[in-house]
């Protein structure tokens, strides 16, 4: 099991190992927090199977915590439905001194405000380097953020309102990297939420009439594509170029069409 010092451990108690040395032994025993240890050990065990640590978590809260819940493993479903006294054993193989960026979940509020910049800055870098994926995780992270923030607020308030503009250009730059990645129904998703609020946002038509385009929505995209030109005359250039190469597909797909249509009807 790798611990990094400095991020805030989901159980407190493992605080201590910061001050053990490589070689040194201790054993703790934790009468608090217990109910947390389900959680915390699923992690790690799919961690140790090659899977998502955060499997089966994303959409789990407090509320879920009973008897009903299943983490998947019998031992772990019975301690968190009669938490016991816990004792660690454990035994420090060696220290590695390394950087590391802090996971949004141990983030203070001021401190995912903070974040939210360099993250950004990082996901621009990845893509300009061609790591489309890396660079959507980035943008997730970034937005991730910026919605836990939003989510304490009040809708339609002043600094929701600011929260949201913050948010907009990095789920643009997320749906970006899904149009490269050919998830078109995400993208489709996102753009359309973007419109719903803000109904003058060129780039959000223009990408979302790009989907449309790529999933055989015809009508839709060119309708997409008419928006931005209403909006942005100066993009006529781009546009007619996207409406090229949909005109093109729809031939090659007419086509192809015919051929096959001709060989069910001549057998």
């Amino acid at each position: 099991m790798e611990l990094i010092a400095g991020k805030k451990f989901k159980l407190p108690v493992w605080t201590a190992l910061r001050t053990m040395r490589p070689g040194e032994r201790a054993r703790f025993r934790c009468d608090k927090h217990v109910v947390l240890y389900p959680l915390v050990s699923k992690s790690l065990r799919n961690i140790a199977a090659g899977k998502d640590p955060l499997e089966g978590q994303r959409h789990c809260c407090s509320m879920q915590m009973h008897e009903h819940y299943s983490l998947g493993y019998p031992d772990l479903d019975e301690l968190q439905k009669n938490p016991q006294p816990l004792i660690f054993d454990i035994e420090v193989l060696k220290v590695e001194p390394r950087s590391y960026q802090q996971d949004p979940w141990a983030m203070t509020d001021e401190e995912k405000l903070q974040a939210v910049p360099q993250i950004h800055k990082e996901g621009n870098e990845l893509y300009r380097q061609g790591k489309v994926s890396e660079a959507a995780a980035k943008y997730y992270d970034a937005i991730a953020c910026l919605k836990n923030l939003q989510m304490k607020e009040q809708p339609g308030s002043p600094d929701w309102i600011e929260l949201d503009q913050k948010i907009t250009p990095l789920l643009l730059n997320y749906c970006q990297c899904k149009l490269q990645c050919e998830e078109y129904y995400e993208v489709l998703d996102h753009c359309s939420s973007i419109l719903n609020k803000y109904e003058d946002n060129v780039k959000a038509y223009f990408k979302r009439g790009k989907a449309h385009a790529a999933v055989w929505n015809v009508a839709e995209a060119q309708a997409d594509f008419a928006k931005v030109l209403a909006l942005d005359p100066s993009l006529r250039p781009v546009v007619s170029k996207e409406l090229r190469s949909l005109e093109a597909r729809l031939r090659e797909k007419d086509a192809e069409d015919k051929i096959r249509f001709k060989g069910i009807f001549s057998q």
